[in-house]
Order: C-alpha cells, then structure tokens, then sequence
C-alpha cells in the first residue's frame, strides 16, 4: 500500500502526463504549470498564463464528462486556476480538447479516472429553475438569476452609465465609456429617432438608452426590464436626472405589452434570453408595438457556427445564463419577416464584442475587491471565466452579434428608411440624425 507521500508524488507525476496528452504540442509552450505539491513547469516561449493545478484529483475534477459542465466547475471549486490571461488560457484549453483524436480522448478519460475522486461539487450559486422552458414565470426566475446581482457589482466592470452589451467603437473612440455611448447613438440613429417620438426599450438594463433617448434626442422614452433590481436603479437614475415627463422604466413582460404603440422599438441584448420557441412570439410583439411606418433595432448574440444555434448548457445554463439560446441570423430575420418585419439591414459587431468584453474583463478584474465585497470570491471567479470566454468565442468567429434593423411598412407598402446608411455617419459621432428630404 501506497504511503500519502508516495501517493501525493504518483498523482503529480499522472498530473503532468495527463496535462501533455491533453495539451500535446502546445504543451508549456506559452503558458507555466504549477501544482500543489510545488512542481513547476516553465514555459518555453512568451508566458501567457500560469496553469495551476491545485489537488491531485483537480483533473479529474475538470476534464471528465461533461466538458461543457467540469471545466468551469473545477475552476469555480479552485481545484484548478488560471493566473495571467484567462482569455488565452480559455482558447489553449479548447483548441487542446476539440484536437483531441478518438484514441488520445480514451487515453485521456483512462488516466483521468486513475486520479483521486474530487469531492461533491457545492452547488453554490446555480440556478434552479422551474416550470415550462420560457413560460412568463421561468424567464422571469431567468432574468432575476443573472441580472439582480447588487448594483455595485456591475459597476465593478461596467462603465459609469452601466451600459451591458456590445460597445461600438468608432473611429477615435477608445475608452468604453464614450464607446457605449457611440453604440446608443448608433442605434437611435440607426431607427432615425427624432424629436417628440416616442421610442420603446426592450429589456432596457438600468435605463442608459432610455435616459440618453429623452436627454439627447428629444424622444418620450419607455424601457421595459423583468429585473427587480434594474427597474430601481434604472427608476432611481431617471428621477436623478429630472426625465421624469419623459422617460420611464416598466417592470414588464414583453409578451404584456399591452396595446400602446410608438414610432420607434429597440432592443439590445434581448434576444438572447427569448428562446427558439418564443422567438416568432417576440418578433410579432415587437411588430404589434410599432407603428406604421416606423422602425425597429434588433440587437443581439447569433451562433456563426452551428445551423441550429446553441441552447446554452453545462456550466453557463447553471451559473450564468440560464435558458439562454443563441440562434443564427437566417432564424432571426425568417422569424422577423414571418411577423410581418420587411428586413432592411444587417450589420455584425462581432469585433467590437471581443473588444467590449475584454475591456470587461480587464475592469473586473482590476475592481476585485468590489466585486468580491458586494457579490462572493465565487460570483467573480464565475464572472471572470463567463467575459474571458466569451471574448475568445467572438474572437474566434464562434459567435457574432448582428444589428438587424426592421421596417414595419405603412399602408401604402412604403418602409421609411433613407436609401442609404449616408445619414448615419453625416450625423457625427453624438445626437440626432435628421431625416433626408
């Protein structure tokens, strides 16, 4: 019988031959190994990350089935550790799994299994949903999981105007503060918002386009959020600035939208949580909302490399975004025309995604001792790893996030939409574009 010295030395040795099966040529190449019992392996080339093993049984924690699960687990657990750039670290382990050939795999879960057995995982932190995929009362749970989190903590990572999804960073633009303010203007801009209109936010976060729409442009704006906490904030923040005759925050449901119609819809970072089987119901409550002859901005996630999309799963349906569903364009704009939306311009942000995360992913990590004071060392680890791997999925072309504007036709069959995108940059860089005669 082993002794627990010679054991402990046994699973570090299987630890660094595992770690070469899995990793083969790029094995130490750009990033170290550490283990707990003191090995180090040095890299060879430029130090990207630090791969730390942090228990003899932490690979088997992290690579058995189900991969999409164990991995972000174990490091969530910090049986295993990324220390450095997690970016990097994300796409060396996923090059290094999906290369993998049928035999090495087998090898691979052979050795794994000869590894101590972890202990239970703690489930701390992961979503319990209940009841029908996307009834009212599920997507209600959905949202309330990611989103009301304490305001403090957005602020850990987000800009000053707490603006939560894809910055646009035009020509100039550098920081993510004047960047999300460009992706607002760009997208009133995109729907010709003019003053006096009345503008509808779909799942508006904590208000930032609501207040900009009304201060800005003039616009009377409303926004509609199924987060607790961002409906105070975003209420909260429009009382601060005196909108309150003109800007508005809703604690609503798209589906019970009522009948009130506006001249402009928008919807940024929405569609991702509506889910394949609600999708033609989202458009077609989008499209009910809208006006004659008015416009509508749909902002949103696509899958670039599945036909079917990608029904989140593993460890981001459990401890990031439950129920979320990424689907390709060609479903949005089918859904989108089947509702009665005539199609009139596509424009994919995916580069301006990667860079909007990373800038993320850099705040957080700088504001740790935030995020860990107001959430848990657990919340930011599981943040950290969700905004590093999700910049290398657009980064590497796995996703992409598509601006589709759409026209409601009037009675006439005429969409109100200059010929051109010409107005959208004449306009400058802040405010209102007018409308060509």
């Amino acid at each position: 019988m082993l002794n627990p010295i010679s054991a402990a030395v046994s699973a570090a040795d299987r630890s660094l031959s595992i770690l070469r099966l899995l990793f083969g040529s790029s094995y130490a190449v750009q990033f170290a190994i550490e283990l707990w019992d003191g090995t180090t392996i040095p890299a060879a080339g430029e130090e990207r990350f630090t791969f730390v093993v942090a228990a003899p049984f932490a690979l088997r924690a992290a690579f058995l089935p189900p991969i999409d699960l164990n991995p972000g687990r174990a490091y969530v657990e910090n049986y295993i550790d990324l220390r450095g750039d997690v970016e990097a670290a994300v796409d060396t382990i996923i090059t290094a799994i999906s290369a993998l050939p049928r035999p090495k795999l087998a090898l691979l879960l052979a050795q794994l299994l000869l590894l101590p057995k972890p202990p239970p995982p703690s489930g701390h932190a992961t979503a319990r949903l209940r009841g029908r995929r996307h009834s009212r009362r599920r997507d209600a749970d959905a949202i309330s999981f990611h989103y009301d989190q304490p305001v403090d903590f957005y602020r850990s990572f987000l800009d000053d105007e707490l603006v939560y999804s894809c910055a646009y960073f035009d020509d100039g633009v550098d920081s993510l503060t004047d960047a999300q303010l460009a992706k607002i203007d760009y997208a009133l801009r995109k729907v010709r918002l003019q003053p006096g209109e009345t503008l509808l936010d779909i799942g508006c976060g904590w208000g930032a386009l609501v207040i900009r729409a009304a201060q800005a442009f003039g616009a009377h704006a409303v926004g509609i959020t199924l987060s607790r906490e961002q409906h105070a904030e975003g209420m909260r923040r429009i009382a601060a600035a005196g909108l309150e005759r003109s800007a508005s925050i809703r604690y609503c449901d798209y589906r019970d939208l009522g009948e009130q119609t506006f001249d402009k819809v928008v919807s940024l970072g929405m569609v991702e949580h509506v889910g394949r089987e609600r999708l033609g119901a989202y458009f077609e409550a989008a499209y009910r909302s809208l006006r004659r002859g008015g416009l509508f901005l749909n902002h949103g996630i696509a899958q670039l490399d599945s036909d079917r999309g990608y029904r989140i799963s593993g460890f981001m349906a459990r401890s990031v975004f439950p129920d979320g569903d990424l689907l390709p364009i060609a479903a949005m704009t089918r859904a989108a025309e089947r509702a009665g939306f005539e199609v009139r311009d596509v424009e994919n942000l995916r580069e301006h995604y990667a860079k909007t995360l990373r800038a993320w992913s850099r705040r957080l990590e700088a504001h740790r001792e935030l995020a860990v004071a107001t959430t848990s060392e657990r919340t930011y680890r599981i943040w950290r790893l969700y905004l590093a791997g999700s910049a290398q999925g657009f980064a590497r072309g796995r996703m992409a996030l598509y601006q589709m504007l759409l026209a409601k036709r009037d009675d006439g069959g005429t969409a109100h939409v200059p010929a051109t995108r010409r107005d959208l940059y004449l306009a400058g860089a802040n405010g209102a574009a007018k409308l060509p005669v």
